[in-house]
């Protein structure tokens, strides 16, 4: 027998009831996590839900959080509430079905899913797309980028109360989105890129429009700067809040913008190119920045904000330099992949807009060409793993601000 906070008894709780079928046992589970979520070492204080319906826990994802008084004591992240079942999905498909799954996974950037896998796929096939082909999957990549991070400028704008920031944003990003849909049909989920290279080459004109398109948002920037970097209350809500220095960093596998504004120049695109990255000319943004407020610190909510303002200058360097180099560009946009493919595994690693993102795939040898398993590493499932980290010690007001400079999409971590 346990008691309860208000001194009531009851039994151990019971196991889940199970109901013989004629496929086997049903089990009925309910959802009793609350109790071993409390910590009766502790119970002056208090644990309240944050999700998965609040908003700005970025749609299923749940938080529980431990306060003592407006202080976060603990925050656990429990996952689970988007049911995809990407990966185990692509061991029942073809190599090249397998990418209308992953594209799934980061629905905000869903071009780099693409890439990783078939990266990978290609890897264990032995085979290398065209040199026309890689860059184009370059600029799609860089297109997504942007389009991501303003989605993260935007969201965070809105969670902070800075509601011109999210509209400016997805005025920015519906223009990318315009792109992309004239190129594959779709503003999402594109299954654009395909083992041995594109699906079909770029469209007559289409490089023109690439071009005006991010003009535009290159004019549109120093207006960010100003409603966003320049803005004191943004400034306020975000300078020394939800502190990882670099150990930390490292110690919790976190990649991409966090482990830039930490202050380490990782990005996969320079240390361990792909696709022709080391062709371009770009930088991988890292702090000090001279505009940086006073009161903020490397690795603060602050800077992992600004690492991806100005991530998107360089994204759209490297779309100006591919758009320069992609008329001339040789082979054709595709090679047909093998039928029959080999027994063996390969792995492969992108820089996605929220950092590492690979993909696992192991080959058998069958008639069929379906994979025998596909895994995925998310960077959006090791980044949440700094959550209880980076929220203990903070107000319970400046929990949306954090989880929002994380970036995270729960596509990619319920996958």
């Amino acid at each position: 027998m346990t008691e309860t906070r208000d001194g009531a008894r009851r039994g151990p709780i019971d196991p889940a009831q199970e109901r013989i079928t004629t496929e086997g046992p049903v089990y009925t589970v309910t959802g009793g996590d609350w109790d071993s979520l409390i910590d009766e070492e502790h119970d002056d204080r208090i644990v309240v839900n944050m999700g998965p319906q609040h908003p700005s826990t970025h749609g299923v994802l749940r938080l529980v959080l431990e306060l003592e008084g407006e202080t976060v004591t603990q925050a656990r992240s429990v996952i689970g509430y988007l049911h995809t079942g990407i990966e185990k999905n692509c061991e029942y498909r073809t190599w090249t079905q397998g990418v209308t799954f992953v594209t799934r996974a980061d629905y905000l950037s869903p071009l780099f899913s693409e890439t990783a896998y078939c990266l990978g796929v290609e890897k264990l096939l032995g085979i290398e797309a065209p040199r026309r082909a890689q860059q184009g999957r370059v600029m799609l990549m860089e297109i997504c980028r942007i389009a991501s991070h303003l989605v993260c400028l935007a969201t965070g704008g809105m969670e902070l109360g800075a509601l011109t920031g999210m509209t400016n944003g997805f005025r920015e990003r519906e223009d990318l989105l315009h792109l992309l849909e004239r190129l594959t049909g779709l503003r999402m989920n594109h299954a654009f890129i395909r083992p041995g290279g594109l699906a079909q080459d770029f469209p007559d004109g289409f490089e023109e429009d690439v071009l005006a398109v991010v003009k535009q948002i290159r004019g549109q920037l120093p207006g960010y700067d100003k409603l966003l970097t320049g803005q004191p209350i943004w400034q306020k809500r975000l300078e020394n809040v939800g502190y990882l220095p670099l150990d930390g960093c490292l110690a919790l596998g976190a990649t991409g913008p966090i482990l830039r504004s930490a202050g380490l120049p990782w990005d996969l695109r320079k240390v361990e190119p792909y696709c022709g990255y080391e062709q371009y000319d770009f930088k991988a943004i890292v702090p000090p920045f001279p505009e940086a407020p006073s009161e903020a610190v490397i690795g603060d909510a602050w800077h992992r904000f600004y690492v991806r303002m100005l991530e998107l200058v360089e994204s759209i360097k490297i779309v100006e330099q591919g758009l320069r180099r992609y008329p001339s560009a040789q082979g054709s946009h595709r090679i047909e992949p093998p039928r029959h493919l080999p027994a063996g595994e390969a792995y492969v690693e992108t820089e996605c807009p929220r950092g590492q993102m690979g993909f696992y795939v192991v080959g058998r040898a069958t008639k069929d060409p379906v994979p025998f398993r596909v895994r995925a590493r998310s960077s959006s499932f090791s980044n949440l793993s700094v959550t209880n980290e980076i929220c203990r010690g903070c107000l319970i007001a400046d929990v949306p601000a954090i989880v929002g400079s994380i970036d995270i999409v729960m596509g990619e971590i319920d996958r």
